[in-house]
């Protein structure tokens, strides 16, 4: 059998990646990854100073990275980054659509402000990213990939003050879904990551948790088999995985990454 190795399976090169709230994070995580496997990364997101940051500490590996200030719920920002993209690389061929905010408020304490606002940068910004840059990858005719980091909570609820969260994520669950049957007659793949508990700096990592995230984590990790959070870099290796040709038969697929919360 004349098959691919390893190694050519894995490798990104002359491929772009969009990363959306790459600065930092799960996000930072993945872009790590892509770039190492050869990728150019265009890192989008809100924070210019941590997201230039991120592009320097890639490229000072000797890796391909950028970064282009975006935010994500905003339509005009969103096709901005997309032609950033292109008119730096000369196209775009993954996309991964990681930004996302988690604020703890109970329901009976939310404004429709709120609301809003979780859904804009958690699902509206799905939309808007996926429909720009497949787009783009239709026009180029050369297929995608399209990953979007999903939660455990589209799958199961969490806690009290995030019920606008999982109904942001059970939506991007249902849109990977669709758009996978949508986008496949066009090759592009369109695959979700469940993450479960992962330590990052929006989880409390390197810093104090406010006492209401604290409590969610202590009672979370109790549920945990494997007895530890995940880091990013455990959501880093999958969305390689998604984006490169080990994943050649996938579309439509959601990988739950979460230590074996779900068992419990």
């Amino acid at each position: 059998m004349n098959l691919p190795t390893a190694l050519q399976l894995v490798n990104l090169s002359g491929k772009t990646a969009i990363v959306t709230g790459g600065a930092m994070g799960i996000g930072f995580g993945i872009a790590y990854r892509l770039a190492e496997a050869g990728a150019n990364v265009v890192i989008a997101d809100l924070n210019e100073e941590v997201g230039a940051k991120a592009a320097k500490e890639l490229s000072d590996n000797g890796w391909k990275a950028v970064f282009v200030k975006t935010d994500v719920s905003d339509e005009k920002q969103v096709t901005d980054a997309t032609k950033f993209a292109v008119s730096t690389y000369g196209g775009v061929d993954i996309l991964v659509n990681n930004a996302g905010i988690y604020p703890i408020i109970p329901v009976m304490r939310m404004t429709p402000a709120d609301f809003e606002k979780i859904l804009a940068v958690n699902l509206k910004s799905v939309f808007l990213f996926t429909k720009s840059v497949a787009e783009e990858m239709i026009k180029q005719g050369r297929g995608g990939k399209i990953i979007n980091i999903t939660s455990v909570d589209a799958l199961h609820p969490s806690s009290v003050g995030l019920a606008v969260y999982d109904a942001s994520k059970h939506g991007l669950w249902g849109f990977t879904k669709n758009t996978a049957l949508e986008l496949a007659p066009h090759n592009i793949q369109v695959n979700a990551i469940a993450p479960g508990g992962i330590a990052t700096p929006g989880t409390g990592a390197g810093k104090p948790a406010s006492p209401g995230l604290e409590a969610i984590l202590k009672k979370f990790m109790e549920k945990i088999p494997m007895k530890r959070m995940g880091e990013p870099d455990d959501i880093g290796k999958v969305a390689l995985f998604l984006a490169s040709d080990l994943s050649s038969y996938m579309t439509g697929s959601q990988v739950v990454v979460d230590g074996g919360v779900l068992l419990s």
